[in-house]
């Protein structure tokens, strides 16, 4: 090794040991930080106009300018008031194992290069379908995300229910409450807009099953090829879990193939409280479930599971020369062969490091203070005068906005955006808007073990001193108004 780049590693080393003391000291102080910290216009200019030198510059200064420029510029979306998403809660321990598997970056494509990953990650796959109920034969792979996971998962509904000839004539059932990814999905491997039926939701934002009889039997009787149902434990806006038995009884009459986008919800298979609210799950014939949404993981950890791994092999298996010594190591389908992708990480080693830390017990409990924490986000604000609850607290979730008699729809739309503007400025929590219909709604999202009472209290207190504010500018612009006419 060179003299300069041997300094280059050595220098490495020491920041790479000094930068875990950083990250330490974040995580025990978290709470004190804000929540949202942006770049300003000149960092940015600054990145953008830096380009990539033609020769390499001290490792030191790269380091001190990626930390203060780049790392530290972002949502801390790990922080307990960071209401504004649903992957908020991230474990010390995943990190660790992220900088573990980082470290060895083992080729989880098949089990001749990572032997002991594959085997861990199979485990984990085994524990997650014993969870969901799924029944010998049954198996699934990780994947970078709920996208992912729902694009992997269709395809092979689509191989399993359709003969080439069949996909132009096609039908897939979404609700209006479905996630976008699943639409995306379904146009990536071939289906048009129009072949994607949505489905009304009841008065608690649920799949409503009968409508979805009704288009079904509409679709069949001209001539359609129906050929899968999307259900979702647990919706983005809301949390709601769509009537899964009702569905997969519908599914199985229609001899569709039944889906659960189960991207945050499914976690709740880890709750012995609350695990009851997604009985059916067990019928469906595919499952995408995110371990960085509810099981506290950093980015990139999210599995696919089907009732019949046969079909991802049907889908997905391609055997080129090139690997022929891989297939020859086990008995096993490697797990290139039950996804898109060839060259893969192992994602579930952090996953599964986690757990042996944690305990499965230990993660249902984080997850029902998940609960615990909207359920007293509502009552606070079912106190408070001109607030309503537009969707009740439900998987850690709950929708509320302010609502005083009188004022135009328009005009409350953008006084909650104004009010969620504000408090995400102030850095003291980051509270978002959604849209449940056609309303403009406050969504508390409230799945980090580590947020507590105080927190929502306090947060519920800002909203409420901002709505005071945001009121009277609404009354003085009123009043300006009938005295102009």
């Amino acid at each position: 090794m060179e003299a300069a780049m041997e300094r280059q590693f050595d220098s490495a080393g020491e920041l790479m040991k000094k930068f875990i003391d950083t990250v330490l000291g974040l995580y025990r102080h978290i709470g004190e930080e804000d929540v949202l910290r942006q770049a300003d216009g000149e960092t940015l200019q600054r990145l953008l106009s830096r380009g990539i030198p033609r020769e390499g510059r001290p490792v030191d200064e790269v380091y001190r300018e990626m930390l203060s420029d780049v790392y530290t510029k972002n949502a801390l979306v790990q922080h307990p008031r960071c209401f504004a998403c649903i992957p908020s809660p991230v474990s010390l321990f995943s990190w660790m194992g992220d900088v573990m598997t980082n470290a060895f970056d083992p080729h989880a494509g098949c089990r001749m290069n990572a032997s002991a990953a594959g085997c861990v990650e199979e485990a984990l796959v085994r524990w997650m379908c014993g969870l969901a109920g799924y029944p010998d034969g049954c198996g699934g792979l990780f994947v970078s995300g709920g996208s992912m996971a729902n694009l992997t998962a269709l395809t092979a509904a689509r191989d399993a229910k359709l003969s080439d000839a069949e996909w132009a004539s096609a039908v897939a059932y979404v609700s209006d409450q479905t996630h976008s990814s699943i639409a995306k999905g379904l146009h990536i491997i071939g289906f048009r807009a129009d072949q994607v039926r949505k489905v009304p939701s009841d008065a608690a934002f649920r799949m409503d099953a009968g409508a979805l009889r009704a288009a079904i039997a509409e679709d069949s009787a001209a001539g359609k090829k129906p050929f899968a149902v999307i259900a979702t434990a647990g919706t983005t806006n809301t949390g709601s879990i769509d009537p899964l038995p009702e569905i997969a009884a519908i599914c199985r009459a229609y001899g569709l193939w039944m889906h659960v986008d189960g991207a945050f919800g499914a976690s709740v298979l880890l709750s012995k409280r609350y695990r009851h609210l997604l009985s059916g799950i067990e019928l469906s014939d595919s499952l995408s479930w995110d371990a960085h949404k509810w099981l506290m993981q950093t980015y990139g950890c999210s599995v696919v599971l089907l009732r019949d791994q046969a079909h991802l092999l049907r889908s997905f298996a391609v055997h080129p020369e090139y690997l022929k010594d891989a297939d020859a190591f086990n008995q096993s389908p490697d797990f290139w062969d039950l996804g898109p992708e060839l060259t893969r990480p192992a994602r579930s080693l952090k996953l599964w490091l986690t757990l042996q830390v944690i305990g499965s017990e230990g993660m249902g409990r984080a997850i029902e203070h998940g609960y615990a924490m909207a359920d007293f986000a509502a009552q606070l604000v079912r106190q408070q005068p001109d607030w309503e609850i537009v969707s009740p607290a439900q998987q850690g979730i709950v929708c509320f906005r302010f609502a005083p008699a009188g004022v135009p729809a328009h005009r409350l739309d953008r006084i909650n955006q104004e009010i969620a503007h504000e408090i995400t400025q102030s850095g003291y929590a980051q509270v978002l808007t959604t849209e449940l219909r056609g309303r403009k709604v406050l969504r508390l999202c409230t799945l980090n073990p580590e947020t507590t009472q105080e927190d929502i209290r306090a947060t519920v207190a800002r909203l409420v001193k901002s709505r005071a504010a945001a009121k009277g500018r609404g009354a003085e612009e009123a009043h300006a108004k009938k005295k102009v006419s």
